[in-house]
Formats: C-alpha cells, sequence, structure tokens
C-alpha cells in the first residue's frame, strides 16, 4: 500500500551579502539539492545558482508583493514531497526581507525548516565597529516619515544596548542626521559595502558621522551601528505626550495589544498598565 508522499523540507538559507566565497559548502550542498529555490529576486538568484555550476533549477519569486496564492502554492509542493531551499537577494531570509509568511505557513502545514546559516550584514557590522558590549536591538529600516519615523527614534534612544539599523543609501544622511539629533553623546559606525571591493567602515560620535555624510554621496548597501548608552531614567514619556501618541495609534487603527507593546518600550512604563490606558482611551471615542 501506498501512504501519502513524504513531505518536503523548506531550507532557509543565507547567501551572500557581497563576497560570493562566503556562501557555506552547506548553502551549497542544500541549493543543488532542492527540487526547487523560492527567491526574492530570480535574475539574481540564477546567477549565483549559474556560479555554483547549477542550471536548470525551477526558480519561483517570492518576494515582498508575494500574495496568500504565491505562499500557498510553495507550501502545495513542500507538503507533495519537494524539497525548497528559500534564499533571497542577499544575506539571510526574514532579517528584513521577505519570508516570513512562507515560513510561517510552512510550520502551520507540519512542514519542517530547517535554517542554513550563514552570511549577515548584522553580525558582519557589529563584529567590526567596536561598539557591542554582548546584548544588542535589531530594528532593520526605520519607518521614512511621520509619526512612525518619531516614534521608532525615541524607541533608539531609550534603548541602552547597541542598537543595528539598516538604511537606503539615498537616506543614510538624513538618518544620521536624525540619529546625532536625539543621541549627540553616543558613538556609531556606518558599515557600507560589506565584504565587497568597495567595503568601509567609518567609526566615530554620531555628529561627526553625520557630518561626513552629509559632505559626501553614499553609495552602496548600508548597515549602521549606534553604540550603547546609558539608560534613562525615569518615564520616559510624560502622561500628556502618552495620551497624545495613544489616540495617534488608535487613530491609524492599530490594535491596544500592539500600541500597549510599542508604548512600553518607548515610555519605560509596564505593559499592563499601558494596556488598560488604551482601553480607556478607545472607550473615551466612542
Amino acid at each position: 500500500m501506498s501512504g501519502a508522499p513524504e513531505r518536503g523540507v523548506l531550507s532557509v538559507v543565507a547567501t551572500p551579502i557581497g563576497h560570493l566565497g562566503d556562501l557555506s559548502p552547506r548553502a551549497a550542498e542544500t541549493l543543488r539539492n532542492a527540487a526547487r529555490v523560492a527567491a526574492e529576486d530570480t535574475r539574481r538568484t540564477r546567477g549565483l545558482l549559474t556560479h555554483l555550476g547549477i542550471t536548470g533549477k525551477p526558480i519561483d519569486r517570492l518576494d515582498a508583493h508575494a500574495s496568500a496564492h504565491d505562499v500557498a502554492r510553495v507550501v502545495e509542493r513542500l507538503l507533495a514531497g519537494e524539497d525548497v531551499a528559500l534564499v533571497t537577494d542577499a544575506g539571510t531570509p526574514v532579517v528584513s526581507d521577505p519570508g516570513t509568511d512562507l515560513v510561517r505557513a510552512a510550520a502551520e502545514a507540519g512542514v519542517r525548516v530547517v535554517p542554513i546559516p550563514g552570511p549577515s550584514a548584522v553580525m558582519a557590522a557589529l563584529s567590526a565597529s567596536g561598539l557591542c558590549t554582548g546584548a544588542f536591538r535589531f530594528l532593520g529600516f526605520l519607518p521614512r516619515k511621520g509619526p512612525e519615523r518619531r516614534d521608532a527614534l525615541e524607541l533608539v534612544r531609550a534603548t541602552p544596548e547597541s542598537v543595528v539599523l539598516f538604511e537606503s543609501p539615498e537616506r543614510t544622511a538624513e538618518t544620521l542626521a536624525d540619529l546625532a539629533t536625539s543621541l549627540p553623546n553616543r558613538s556609531g559606525a556606518v558599515a557600507r559595502e560589506l565584504t565587497k571591493m568597495h567595503e568601509e567602515i567609518l567609526r566615530g560620535p554620531l555628529p561627526e558621522l553625520a557630518r561626513i555624510a552629509a559632505a559626501r554621496e553614499t553609495l552602496g548597501e548600508v548597515t549602521i551601528v549606534i553604540g550603547p548608552g546609558e539608560a534613562p531614567k525615569g518615564p520616559l514619556v510624560g502622561e500628556e505626550e502618552l495620551d497624545r501618541l495613544i489616540d495617534e495609534h488608535l487613530a491609524r487603527g492599530r490594535r491596544p495589544k500592539d500600541i500597549a507593546d510599542e508604548l512600553a518600550l518607548v515610555s519605560g512604563r509596564p505593559r499592563r498598565e499601558l494596556y488598560t490606558r488604551v482601553l480607556a482611551r478607545k472607550r473615551d471615542e466612542r
């Protein structure tokens, strides 16, 4: 009697952030053995596979705009017994890159998800910054504008540990200027084009890094490391400001739990206290 097909394996494969020599032998073997690849950019992934001498491998596009149907189609292949390798343009999938929906859906369907670790701009920048003393917070890309950006900058200010950010070259100068204003006494490192030919790591006080960025054009992928600082003492946000932030989040339709979680980080107040306060503000709106 033939039973149901054995489920395939979803491998989350880290690929080089620049130098192709950083691809691990295990990652290369996984890409060779997978029945197909789910990729953020099929052309870029095709180039990597060609470099490895892999031809004819089916590649499914699964970028940030992938629909639920796109994800379900990959899960169906996994349930039919096909091994799938998930890759992003560079570095580790899901870390400020697409892939979370597929990993979650595969796990919920009972598919084994296997991490194939490797290159990471976060760890590369931290290791060479000289600013990491242990714990750190990774925030990815900051919001571009509005209250979301202000809240994110406040979160950075309120974090005593090192903080790692990603930024586009076009917005690096603006972000460093904002950081220098919020954190004039903290040091930082700006890592550009990590592992590539024009790799550059600048270190110094944030105001100095902001001046350098303002005076020249920034090219290439950028990772910013902010050194540790002293934890702020007392409440970080006053009563009126706290209510204003709650009202702004409610106006955007956010859930009370999510509001409480975020404001706990920027205000220094207990989540339970904030959740009760958000619910009260929401009732007052009715």
